[in-house]
């Protein structure tokens, strides 16, 4: 019987500008996964709501701030990395105070949806794209 992966659970976010587009962050060096492109957000800590997770996380990693009135659950992923499995419940917010900008050395870019399939993204985050067409358009 194989040992069963540990849960991780991380939340995202697609931050949707008013011209539709959707920003992607890319991975920094010394990160695992580095060089890829995804969704901001981050892992959720003991005691914590994905919401909580998810303003703590783009306060910290954008500098803007989000009311939980304004994050709308869309889909989620569920993805067996080798060592984990990854729970990501995907948020979609239009509104937020401040402007996007990097402050942990990520790359920052604000992308058509349809435009996701070109990025390098981490395997989780794939199948995420079509809900984002689907929603916005390509």
């Amino acid at each position: 019987m194989s040992t069963p992966l540990k849960l991780l659970l991380v939340v995202a976010a697609a931050l949707v500008d008013t011209d539709g587009r959707v920003l992607m962050a890319q991975r920094p060096e010394g990160k695992a996964l580095a060089g890829l492109w995804e969704f901001p957000g981050g892992k959720v800590e003991p005691g914590e709501r994905p919401e909580e997770t998810l303003i703590r996380e783009l306060t910290e990693e954008l500098g803007i701030t989000v009311k939980e009135p304004c994050l709308a659950p869309l889909t989620f992923a569920s993805h067996a990395y080798p060592d984990f499995h990854l729970l990501m419940p995907l948020y979609i917010c239009r509104r937020w105070e401040g402007l996007p900008q990097s402050r942990e050395a990520q790359a920052l870019r604000w992308m058509r949806p349809g435009a996701l399939r070109d990025l390098p993204m981490p395997p989780a985050d794939l199948p995420l794209i079509p809900f984002l067409i689907d929603l916005l358009g390509p």
